[in-house]
């Protein structure tokens, strides 16, 4: 490659990946999910959903450490959704 082939060249950009724990209509809808289904079920929908997720990240060129982040931070979002959801039923009887 000539001298000025490679200073031309820009450097490899980021991309700004939207939090998966802000992405409210997926939190409130997996929790929602979550708290329609039972046992098995609902481990196999949160895997399924997490792992769907995962893949999207890295298909986006998300680091595989921010990725697992994100999806900690999402886990944590959809269990304050779920907190809230029985605490809400809770004080309307």
């Amino acid at each position: 490659m000539s001298k000025v082939a490679v200073q031309s060249q820009s450097a490899p950009s980021s991309i700004a990946i939207f939090p998966l724990a802000s992405r409210r209509g997926l939190v409130r809808q997996s929790a929602i999910e979550l708290d329609r289904l039972n046992g098995e079920d609902a481990n196999i929908f949160w895997r399924k959903t997490c792992k769907a997720l995962g893949a999207e990240l890295l298909d986006l060129g998300c680091p595989a450490e921010q990725m697992r982040e994100e999806i900690l931070q999402f886990q944590n979002s959809v269990q304050m959704e779920l907190m809230w959801m029985h605490h809400n039923k809770e004080r309307r009887g």
